[in-house]
């Protein structure tokens, strides 16, 4: 099965609430739908219901399947408002101005995460990516262990030219732009637990650099090679390789000749760009020219998923997001099961 029906099967399996706030932009009406018909979400769309209704109509689109939430006279707004106070009254909210900041559409889906009426946020069709982040990162807060937001693409090769064939993991290429060596471990950790959850196979991690293991001696070298140092203390049994080239990453002779000690055997899944500059750059040579399809930015390390999306995104993007953060959402519920039996 190609990786990306697996997740959409997936999420068929064990739908979750998603919760969209752009259902006025024609492209978030049209993957709501097509998310809530073909039984991959229970997609909440939050905005003024009146627009929505308008638009839909327009479009000749049916809304049976979605559930509408206009935060201007939602019976959720007063308790949402409450929460928004008690979170940001450190930072000088005060009550009035949380009343009024609930009513954002973007604010009031993230707060419909937070407070257990939603599993999952997606935006940014409409909103920028700095707005999504800041919303996500403020309300939602970071997952258990976790010190850092990061991004990654879902990359796909699945066409019959690709010599490598399945799903891969490219972190990170659109968020943290220069990080230093705990970033980059905690971005390599966070990649690999969204390997797991996405790709149903076990993480396998190159942290890729100019250098196979020690051939060349350079600082930037040195930050990959502590930060992958940082993630095997932690994970042990996580199969990673410190400083690799990308040759020596995903092609397994090269690998035995380069690095015949390998974990990955020249058979990474999840590949970590030393900066954002090479992580940009590296998903779409892949995506232009390599042919894969790239879905994202996805965030990673937040509390419960959020999830940007590009504002030139089309109908199967945003459906296919709804879909990531589905499975996303099983994932993260697992994890806090897991914790509290551990507790």
């Amino acid at each position: 099965m190609k990786a990306l029906n697996r997740i959409l099967e997936q999420a068929r399996q064990a739908p979750r609430r998603i919760v969209l706030c752009e259902g006025e932009d024609e492209r978030v009406l049209h993957a709501a739908i097509k998310a809530a018909e073909s039984g991959i979400a229970k997609v909440i769309l939050v905005g003024e219901q009146a627009g929505i209704e308008r638009q839909a109509e327009q479009l000749g689109l049916d809304l049976a399947a979605i559930e509408i939430i206009d935060p201007a006279d939602s019976p959720l707004r007063e308790g949402l408002a409450e929460a928004l106070h008690a979170l940001r009254e450190k930072k000088g909210m005060t009550r009035e101005q949380a009343d009024a900041v609930v009513g954002e559409p973007l604010c009031f889906a993230n707060l419909l995460v937070r407070e257990g009426h939603a599993d999952g946020c997606v935006a940014g069709a409409v909103n920028t990516t700095a707005d999504v982040v800041r919303s996500a990162i403020q309300l939602l807060g970071l997952a258990p262990g976790s010190k850092l937001v990061s991004s990654f693409f879902l990359m796909m090769l699945c066409k019959p030219f690709h010599n490598l064939k399945g799903g891969m993991i490219f972190s990170d290429c659109g968020l943290v732009i220069d990080p230093d060596g705990e970033q980059l471990s905690q971005i390599a950790m966070t990649a690999a637990d969204s390997a797991e959850a996405l790709l149903g196979e076990e993480a396998r991690v190159a942290m890729l650099s100019f250098s196979t293991s020690g051939s060349a001696q350079h600082g930037n070298v040195e930050k990959v090679v502590q930060a992958a140092r940082r993630v095997k203390a932690e994970r042990p049994g996580l199969a990673i390789d410190e400083d690799v080239q990308l040759d020596a990453a995903i092609v397994a002779d090269i690998a035995e000749r380069k690095l015949p000690d390998s974990k990955v055997k020249g058979n990474a899944n999840v590949l970590i760009f030393p900066d954002l500059q090479a992580g940009n750059i590296g998903y779409k040579l892949a995506e232009r020219i390599g042919g894969a399809e790239a879905i994202g930015p996805l965030l990673q390390g937040l509390a419960k998923p959020a999830n940007d999306l590009s504002r030139g995104c089309s109908v199967d993007d945003i459906y296919h997001v709804i879909a990531v953060t589905t499975v996303q959402a099983q994932a993260a519920e697992a994890r806090d099961m897991a914790a509290a039996d551990d507790a």
